[in-house]
């Protein structure tokens, strides 16, 4: 082979990304309140686009607003395919091989209606529901690569909820107890205590009260001290159990705190057993304790999160699912203004700017009607899914993986892994991030349906709840039991479950409970 300069001709493939698509993508990822403040930004950088004030519908403009000024982009989804967007994109960029995008499906349009909402319910099923031509505004336009991720804006010190979910996520492993803490963190009010009654807690979850209460007194352990308490004398208990000062003077102390209100020392003495000098020791240590431990945090995220899709009973039964208009921005594209500043400019800079920064900003209107249908979809998909989570309470979680929603929707998974990511919904059961409803599965033995990781983890723990004293379940038991039950599980497997949910060895058990005899 001779070693002289010669010219070849090359075939590869590679991923290459434009700016627009990456915007997409990341669009797609953000929350209904991220995605409100990252317009507030665009709309501050690009003069092409504007707040809309008036009805999205189209019913009436905002008051004092001129119609010939509004952009025709967002109100007649159509006019969006007749721009041509590839114009707007620059050079393509290489991006990295590794990342995986649904180039095909992340912009299809998949409205096939004129609601807002979809229906979900036992006749619908099959055909889905009518999804709306949501043309929601949102941000977008500049494609600063270096410009920091909203991650990165954010405090460095946790939130309230954060702390709690980071200890729930840690300490709680059965999928059943997990939302149920959820749901009590959900409702813990600026100071800290749990708000409700737990047995209408427990019925809107559709479980048992006792289970709740079990969930509750788990919660009771997390940091701060005293937090989910029912009242200040909990709260204070709380504090002094973990302190390890909750003698039973001091329980007395506890149960008469309105004498110490009154100032009715000598009564509260007498109630206590306790002399005026130990009286004033535990006066002053009281004083030592918070009263309010939530308020050691940023009060504004103490608040429940604002879901970005709503989710109510249909009157002739179903469900109807809708994005949360009132956390979503308007924004469109105002022609108008584009079309003076056209005929205005004179030099090739002027015409390259006005152009640009028109097609970003039709562009990133036709991305945001796209994400709010695509989100609209898989939401929709998703309670068509867990119908029987919804009717029936927690107990009733199947098993669903990301396919399973991306071929009903016929979109690709990593499609359906961004859109539900930091997306909420509001339900009749509570406010749920919608990556919770995805659970693994468990095969039958029977071949029939799969039963869900989270439901065999709570029959193990039922099964050992319920066993005698003198009559220990070993692993092998279990499975056993199980498997008689339809559940193809394996010893190691069980086990597993077992020192998740922290529950000692069949040994371990028979100790404790014979040393309560």
């Amino acid at each position: 082979m001779a070693v002289t300069p010669r010219l070849d001709l090359r075939q590869s493939q590679a991923l290459v990304m434009t700016p627009q698509l990456q915007q997409a993508i990341k669009l797609l990822q953000l929350s209904n309140l991220e995605l409100a403040a990252y317009v507030e930004e665009e709309l501050q950088r690009n003069p092409m686009l504007e707040r809309d004030e008036g009805d999205r519908r189209g019913e009436g403009d905002a008051p004092g607003a001129d119609p010939d000024d509004r952009g025709d982009d967002e109100a007649d989804p159509a006019a969006l395919n007749d721009i041509d967007f590839d114009a707007a994109a620059p050079a393509e960029l290489e991006s990295g091989a590794g990342l995986d995008v649904d180039y095909e499906n992340i912009y299809t349009s998949n409205s096939d209606g004129d609601g807002d909402a979809g229906t979900v319910g036992p006749h619908a099923m099959d055909g889905g529901g009518g999804f709306s031509e949501p043309a929601y505004p949102s941000g977008g336009g500049g494609f600063d690569m270096l410009s920091p991720d909203i991650e990165q804006t954010l405090s460095d010190l946790p939130s309230l909820r954060e702390h709690l979910v980071d200890q729930l996520t840690m300490d709680v492993d059965d999928g059943v107890d997990r939302l149920i803490g959820f749901n009590l963190i959900d409702r813990l009010d600026e100071a800290g205590y749990i708000a409700g009654d737990l047995a209408e807690i427990a019925d809107s979850l559709g479980c048992e009260p006792t289970r709740v209460e079990a969930v509750l007194a788990r919660l009771q352990d997390f940091d701060p001290p005293g937090i989910f308490a029912r009242d200040l004398r909990e709260c204070l208990a709380l504090q002094l159990r973990d302190q390890d000062r909750l003698d039973p003077c001091m329980a007395a102390f506890l149960d008469n705190l309105d004498l110490l209100a009154a100032r009715e020392f000598k009564k509260l003495e007498a109630a206590c057993d306790c002399d005026s000098e130990d009286l004033e020791d535990m006066i002053a240590e009281i004083k030592t304790l918070n009263p309010k431990p939530a308020l050691a945090f940023d009060q504004d995220v103490t608040q429940p999160i604002t879901p970005d899709v709503l989710m109510r009973a249909a009157p002739g039964g179903g469900w109807v699912i809708e994005l949360n208009n009132e956390s979503l921005p308007r924004v469109l594209v105002n022609n108008h203004y584009y079309a003076r500043l056209k005929g205005e400019a004179r030099t090739k800079d002027e015409r390259h700017y006005i152009a640009e920064h028109f097609q970003t900003a039709s562009w990133l209107v036709k991305a945001l009607h796209q994400r709010a249908t695509t989100i609209l979809k898989v939401a929709t998909e998703l309670v068509s899914q867990q119908e029987k989570f919804f009717t029936h309470g927690v107990q009733f979680l199947k098993p669903l993986v990301l396919r399973d929603i991306a071929d009903e929707i016929e979109m690709h998974e990593s499609t359906v892994s961004r859109v539900t990511s930091n997306k909420y919904m509001a339900t009749p059961r509570g406010i749920y991030e919608l990556k919770y409803f995805f659970t693994p599965a468990i095969a039958s033995t029977a071949g029939g349906d799969a039963h869900s990781a989270e439901a065999v983890r709570h029959r193990i723990k039922e099964l050992i709840d319920a066993e005698p004293p003198k009559k220990i379940l070993s692993d092998d038991k279990i499975v056993t039991l199980l498997r008689a039950d339809g559940i193809d599980i394996a010893r190691r497997t069980v086990a597993k479950y077992r020192e998740a949910m922290k529950i000692p060895s069949s040994v371990q058990r028979r100790r404790d409970k014979a040393a309560l005899t």
